[in-house]
């Protein structure tokens, strides 16, 4: 049987013309799009081959997998690798199972979950244990103290990793999409691309004294985001949500969420929101932008026009010259 040949995906050529971030502007223009930062990456090195035999602390790589599980094959001293076991939370791991089982609903998913806005359709949930925020916090801070080659998570946060330069991308974040986040998503938000999400973008950014302190007002680069607190100790620099950024008055009344080690937010990217200031400590937190092709190959969320194309690395923007092939779907009545 012939294997498929892996999708090609794209960003729109928006990115380098239209996309700028301003902190002094609440609405316009819209935030810029991820591969600028990509972009960026590139001209320092981060995003081209590097020793993964160099990468500090307790982490030992395992070979990329094409395998949709989250468990390395390699041998692994700690539960980077092995999240469904060891670092998922149980709440997360019921309310996914739940999602994928016949005959689930949105009502039954919802007594699962914690709902922070009906109104706003925001969402927290545990996601990681407290032992595996820990430990990878861990890891980020001996990559942060390396001299490995390093890109800004995006163009407003100067501080944080990309999750594919520590390694993270292929063999945890694709299967916590594919496995977990799929199912919970396509109940949550069926008419925001959550049941066709087909690509991701995943960065921890960092909020610390002398370093970034806030991040102002913003919609995402993505259909869905999940965004998890992993600590450390800190107070302030809580998050805001207004309304959709489409919206006229989108921020004349927000909503303030406070940060719970391990657990995720989830939004629409649409959703206009920031961070207040730091006030003491550090503050770290995992941010996968969640795309789907079938809805941006209509309309780019950041120049909102039809896509102009241009081939990139990776899962680019999230965009694809094709459209998936159609899926068959018995509706009964």
């Amino acid at each position: 049987m012939a294997t498929a040949a892996p999708r090609r995906f794209c960003r729109c050529a928006c990115f380098c013309s239209q996309n700028l971030f301003c902190a002094a502007v609440v609405v316009s223009p819209p935030r810029t799009s991820s591969n600028s930062c990509r972009s960026l990456s590139r001209r320092s090195g981060a995003a081209a081959g590097w020793d993964r035999n160099q990468l500090p602390g307790k982490l030992s790589l395992p070979a990329p997998t094409t395998q949709p599980g989250l468990r390395s094959t390699a041998h692994c001293s700690c539960p980077v690798f092995c999240p469904q076991d060891a670092a998922l939370a149980p709440e997360f791991i019921a309310a996914a199972e739940y999602s994928a089982s016949p005959g689930s609903d949105l009502e039954g998913l919802l007594q699962r979950l914690e709902t922070v806005s009906e109104e706003k359709r925001i969402y927290r949930v545990p996601v990681f244990t407290a032992k595996f925020c820990q430990t990878l916090l861990e890891e980020l801070g001996h990559f942060e103290q390396s001299d490995m080659p390093k890109g800004r998570p995006n163009t407003m946060n100067n501080h944080g990793v990309l999750m594919h330069e520590l390694g993270l991308d292929d063999p945890l974040v694709t299967p916590l999409r594919e496995r977990f986040l799929l199912p919970l998503m396509a109940l949550l938000y069926p008419d925001c691309g959550g049941g066709h999400l087909d690509s991701h973008r995943a960065f921890v950014v960092k909020y610390a004294l002398g370093q970034d302190l806030e991040l102002g007002c913003h919609y995402d680069n993505a259909e869905l985001t999940l965004n998890v607190a992993l600590g450390k100790d800190f107070t302030g620099g809580a998050l805001y949500f207004g309304g959709l950024f489409q919206a006229p008055a989108a921020l004349k009344e927000t909503l303030e969420v406070d940060h719970v080690v391990g657990h995720g937010i989830l939004h629409r990217g649409g959703q206009l929101h920031g961070a207040r200031p730091l006030r003491t400590g550090e503050r770290w937190n995992l941010v996968v932008w969640l795309r789907a092709s079938t809805v941006r190959n209509r309309l780019c969320p950041m120049c909102c026009q039809k896509p102009d194309l241009v081939d990139d690395e990776g899962f680019g923007d999230g965009f694809t010259r094709e459209e998936p092939a159609p899926v068959d779907v018995c509706v009964l009545t």
